[in-house]
């Protein structure tokens, strides 16, 4: 089922779901597999599970040369997608990104998930590659608005090199991301909104945000969505802080505030344990509000770990 179809089917009532991390290269699936089934207690209609991009690594020869290698250090998202949704009978939703793929490759990709019943695609520009040097990689598109409009063809039986309509169709139900507090490469949020409303314009069928810590920036933005022509759905991400070093690291890599309260109250903790009650405290309080206001679901970023995302669940759920 699609991630807009199980909306609609809520009736109003906010929905449960999780993101996680595939396993990095060489573990199991087990230990990812354990971290979701306790949080299956909570009814979650779809998971989300990551892609991570290639990252470039150099090695020196035995002739003395320097080679260029491409290593992914969490591979296997659509196989991890299909064992989640075969060993817990939930939809999942596969992350794509833009960069180290031919478009021939993310179309291969997306067949791959047509023929395994996976019809929910989430789709990033994604994190660049900072260790490359090389710029003779191709790379299928630089926007998601780019990756969008190939899927939404492929929904219409339009396809790579075919001259006419093809007799199937995909049926992908198309998430996109959004910032609350604008993307970091966006001049002001209003520039950020245009191409926002461009990717709802290409085909995407609902949003999910980048984690916020204050819920009246997101409450905010909505309001200017709305006034700027986007009505799909808009679900917030949310992250409960565990580490007094996240104030500075979560704010430096994803551009984000932290309401004063919430910077002042880990600041004032003695160690990380009480910075992870403080963090969970506040996305609980948080969780509230935003259910209180029948936002259409609530997505928590677990980083694979269940312990903080249980204890918010029964609190809000």
């Amino acid at each position: 089922m699609k991630v807009t179809e199980h909306i609609a089917n809520a009736n109003g009532n906010t929905l449960f779901s999780i993101e996680v991390l595939p396993p990095q290269k060489g573990k199991t699936i087990d230990d990812l597999l354990k971290v979701i089934e306790p949080l299956m207690e909570f009814k979650p209609p779809f998971i989300d599970v990551t892609y991570h991009r290639e990252e470039t690594i150099y090695k020196k020869r035995a002739d003395g040369l320097i080679e260029e290698i491409p290593l992914r250090k969490r591979p296997g998202t659509v196989g991890i997608c299909a064992a989640i949704k075969g060993r817990f009978n939930v939809d999942t939703v596969p992350h794509l990104v833009c960069g180290g793929f031919t478009p021939e490759e993310t179309e291969d990709a997306l067949f791959t998930l047509h023929y395994l019943g996976i019809n929910n695609v989430l789709l990033l520009q994604g994190d660049q590659d900072k260790n490359a040097k090389s710029t003779s990689k191709l790379s299928a598109y630089k926007y998601a608005s780019d990756l969008v409009r190939q899927v939404s063809d492929m929904n219409k039986g339009k396809f790579l090199h075919e001259e006419t309509e093809a007799e199937m169709k995909t049926n992908f139900c198309i998430g996109v991301a959004a910032y609350p507090e604008k993307h970091f490469e966006s001049p002001n949020l209003n520039t950020d909104l245009k191409w926002l409303k461009h990717k709802v314009e290409c085909g995407a069928d609902y949003i999910v945000t980048q984690m916020f810590f204050d819920n009246k920036k997101y409450f905010e933005f909505v309001d200017k969505c709305h006034a700027a022509g986007i009505t799909i759905p808009i679900i917030p991400g949310l992250k409960p802080i565990a580490q007094k070093s996240q104030l500075s690291t979560l704010a430096r890599i994803f551009h984000i505030d932290m309401p004063e309260d919430l910077a002042n109250a880990v600041e004032n903790c003695a160690d990380d344990k009480a910075v992870t009650r403080v963090g969970i405290e506040c996305c609980i309080n948080q969780s509230k509000e935003l259910k209180a206001a029948n936002v259409p679901c609530l997505h928590y970023y677990t980083m694979s770990r269940s312990e903080a995302t249980i204890e918010i669940a029964k609190s809000v759920f």
